[in-house]
Formats: structure tokens, sequence, C-alpha cells
């Protein structure tokens, strides 16, 4: 039997994902699935007075906003597209673009893409 392995959750870390649940349209369910944790240890933090978002605070005052995506179908190709050469591409405001190809960690793409929006 495979040992399960226990995520320890920094406090900024609970209080960055907590912020995400007030989003509009966001469900607690959502951000849990995102980072693959029970949905009841995320209510859980939200009942402790140091992870919960301050009444009338959002995501924007936060510092966290969402940006505009589109979705750019390309020239179609021949043969099927294998896993490994899907990619993604974003244009950032300062007139920086990053291609992403094949598989990636979600957390060090954000931490480049805050680095190259600050």
């Amino acid at each position: 039997m495979a040992r399960r392995t226990r995520r320890l959750w920094t406090d900024e870390e609970k209080r960055s994902i907590c912020l995400q649940t007030i989003a509009p349209g966001v469900s607690v369910a959502q951000v849990a699935l995102r980072y693959a944790v029970n949905a009841n240890l995320i209510f859980k933090w939200l009942r402790d007075p140091k992870y919960r978002p301050a009444p009338g605070t959002g995501p924007e005052e936060a510092g966290l906003r969402f940006l505009p995506v589109e979705i750019v179908r390309e020239v179609p190709v021949t043969r099927p597209m294998p896993a490994a050469e899907n990619r993604i591409e974003f244009e950032l405001a300062g007139g920086h673009r990053m291609r992403v190809s094949g598989s990636y960690d979600p957390e060090a793409l954000a931490r480049l893409i805050r680095g190259l929006t600050v």
C-alpha cells in the first residue's frame, strides 16, 4: 500500500487560497480542485480569522486580477498532435511573450508571470 504524503501549507499559501474563494463566480470546490485539497480543509481555514479574507477584500485589492485570455486557432495540422507538442502562449503587458510547450508546473509558471509583469 502506498504511503500518503501530507502537504504542509504555509500561512501565506492558506491566505492566498482562501482569498481565491471570494472571487466572483468561483466556488470553494473549484479552488480545492485547483490545489488538489479537500474542500472541507479550505472551509476550516476560512473559519480561522488568521486566513479568512477581511470583509470588503477582493482579489483586486490584494493585487490579484484576472487577465483577458484569447484562444486563437492555429493553422490545422495534417497529423494528430501528440500531447508533448501542446503549447500555451502568453502575451504579457510589458511586451513580453512566453510560450510553454508540453507539461509544466502551474506554480512555477505563475511565479514567472508575476516576475515578468512587475
